[in-house]
C-alpha cells in the first residue's frame, strides 16, 4: 500500500466528511429526503445526527466492511455512510467543517490501514482462510448478467423476462465458443457474462424506451418547482467535481469500488467488465439520485455513480482524477435536461426502481451462495450448516443484518471458528 493511496483516501474522506457537515451532498440515501428538515430548520442537530448514524452505521458494520474484507478491496459503502455520520455529528460552522476534515481523514485512513490489519491477521493465523474467502465473489459475475431479464419481469411480464434470459443466454454461449479472434495480430477474448450483460441490458432499454408517457396524467415540472434547490447544487459544483476526481481516482487506483459486483472483478483484473456492470448500476441510479436532488438541494458525493465507470477504465489516477470531475459537472449541469428527460420516457425512470431491486435481489443470491462456497472449502459441510444457521436465525432476528452481508459474514465467521477449533483439538484442515 503506497503513500499516494493513504493520501487520496484521507483527501476522499475529509472531502465527503465536509460535504455531509455543510448539507452540501450525503452518500446514504435515505438521509438525503431528511436534510432539508435540517437545513431549512424544521429539525435540531441531535436529530439529524441520531437519524444519520441509525441509517448508516448498521449498513457499515454488516455490509461495507465483510464485503471489503472478503475482497481485499474497500467498498465504497465503508467510506461515504462513515463520513455520513462524522459530518452530520460535528457542529455548524468553521469548527465543524475543520472536525469534519479531520476526523473524515482519519476514518478514511483507518479503513485502508484496518483492512490490511486485518487481512494480515488472517493470513497469519494458524489455518489460514484466506484463499477460501476469495470464493465469497465467485458466483457474482455469472449471476450478474441476470439482472436485466428480473428488470423486464418485474416490469413487463414474467413471459419477457423469460425471453430476455433465453437471449442473454443464447449470447452467452455463443461468444463462449466464438468469443475470439483476431485483431492486428492481437487475439481479443470476449467475455462471456459481459456481453450476456450488455444483450440483456439492450433488451431492457428497448421494453422501457417502447414505454409512453400517460396524456391524462398531470404534468408537473419538477426544475421548475424546486427552482432553488437545483440552483444551490449548480452554485456547490466547484467542490463536488473534486470529490467525483477522488473517487474515480481511487477507484482508478484499485483503492475502492462502488458495488460488490465490480468490486469482485475489479479484483480480478476485469476493469472493463467491472465498468460494464458500473454503468448498468448507474443507468439504475439516475432517477434516484436526480429527483431527490431536484427535490431536496442535496447532491450524493459519488453523483450518480458513474464516476467509478471512467476510474475503472482510466488506469492513470491523474487522469481519471480530470474525467471524473468532467462527468460529475455534466450530471450536475444537465439535471434539468435529465429530469425532463425521464418525463418524456417513464419506462426509464421506471426502470431505476427496479433495477435496485433486481441487483439487489440478484447480489442477495449470489454472495449468499458465494459465502456458503467459501465456506464450505475451508471446513466441508461444517461451513455450509453454519452459514445458512447464520441465514436463518438473522431472519428471525429483531435487529437483522441485511441479507446481502450473511455470505460474506458467514464465511469471515466460519474462518475464525475452524481457527478456534483447531487450538483446542476440534477441527483438521482438508489435505
Amino acid at each position: 500500500m503506497s503513500y499516494l493511496n493513504y493520501v487520496v483516501i484521507a483527501l476522499l474522506g475529509a472531502l465527503a466528511a465536509v460535504l455531509a457537515n455543510l448539507g452540501v451532498a450525503v452518500f446514504n440515501d435515505g438521509l438525503r429526503p431528511i436534510m432539508p428538515e435540517y437545513l431549512e430548520g424544521r429539525m435540531d442537530k441531535k436529530a439529524l445526527a441520531a437519524t444519520s448514524f441509525a441509517l448508516s452505521f448498521g449498513l457499515v458494520i454488516g455490509f461495507g466492511i465483510p464485503v471489503s474484507v472478503a475482497a481485499t478491496i474497500i467498498l465504497i459503502h465503508s467510506i461515504l455512510l462513515g463520513t455520513d455520520i462524522i459530518g452530520t455529528w460535528c457542529p455548524k460552522g468553521k469548527t465543524g467543517i475543520i472536525l469534519s476534515a479531520v476526523i473524515g481523514a482519519a476514518y478514511g485512513i483507518g479503513i485502508v490501514a484496518g483492512l490490511k490489519f486485518i487481512v494480515d491477521l488472517f493470513a497469519k493465523l494458524p489455518v489460514n482462510f484466506l484463499p477460501h474467502l476469495g470464493q465469497v465473489g465467485t458466483p457474482i459475475v455469472a449471476a450478474f448478467a441476470v439482472f436485466p431479464a428480473l428488470v423486464v419481469a418485474y416490469q413487463f411480464g414474467v413471459k419477457n423476462g423469460i425471453i430476455t434470459l433465453v437471449v442473454s443466454f443464447l449470447v452467452r454461449q455463443f461468444i463462449q465458443y466464438w468469443g475470439k479472434f483476431k485483431l492486428g495480430g492481437a487475439t481479443v477474448a470476449l467475455n462471456p457474462e459481459g456481453m450476456a450483460l450488455l444483450a440483456g441490458m439492450i433488451i431492457m432499454l428497448i421494453f422501457a424506451m417502447r414505454e409512453k408517457p400517460d396524456p391524462n396524467a398531470p404534468k408537473v415540472d419538477l426544475t421548475a418547482i424546486f427552482s432553488e434547490r437545483v440552483a444551490k447544487i449548480k452554485k456547490n459544483l466547484p467542490i463536488l467535481v473534486v470529490m467525483g476526481g477522488l473517487i474515480s481516482a481511487a477507484t482508478s487506483m484499485a483503492i475502492l469500488a462502488g458495488d460488490p459486483i465490480s468490486l469482485n472483478l475489479l479484483k480480478e483484473g476485469k476493469n472493463v467488465e467491472a465498468a460494464m456492470t458500473a454503468f448498468a448500476r448507474g443507468i439504475g441510479f439516475i432517477p434516484l439520485v436526480a429527483t431527490t436532488a431536484i427535490t431536496t438541494g442535496v447532491y450524493a458525493p459519488a453523483g450518480m455513480t458513474f464516476v467509478f465507470v471512467v476510474g475503472l477504465l482510466i488506469k492513470n489516477p491523474l487522469l481519471a482524477f480530470l474525467a471524473g470531475a468532467v462527468v460529475m459537472a455534466l450530471e450536475i449541469l444537465l439535471l434539468d435536461i435529465l429530469a425532463k428527460g425521464m418525463d418524456k420516457f417513464p419506462g426509464i425512470r421506471k426502470c431505476g426502481d427496479n433495477i435496485r431491486t433486481a441487483m439487489g435481489k440478484v447480489l442477495e443470491v449470489a454472495l449468499l451462495v458465494g459465502g456458503m462456497m467459501a465456506a464450505n472449502a475451508m471446513a466441508p459441510g461444517l461451513g455450509l450448516f453454519v452459514v445458512v444457521g447464520i441465514y436463518v436465525l438473522n431472519k428471525t432476528s429483531k435487529k437483522p443484518i441485511v441479507d446481502m452481508a450473511v455470505g460474506p459474514v458467514g464465511a469471515i465467521f466460519v474462518g475464525v471458528l475452524i481457527n478456534i477449533l483447531y487450538l483446542i483439538g476440534l477441527y483438521l484442515p482438508p489435505k
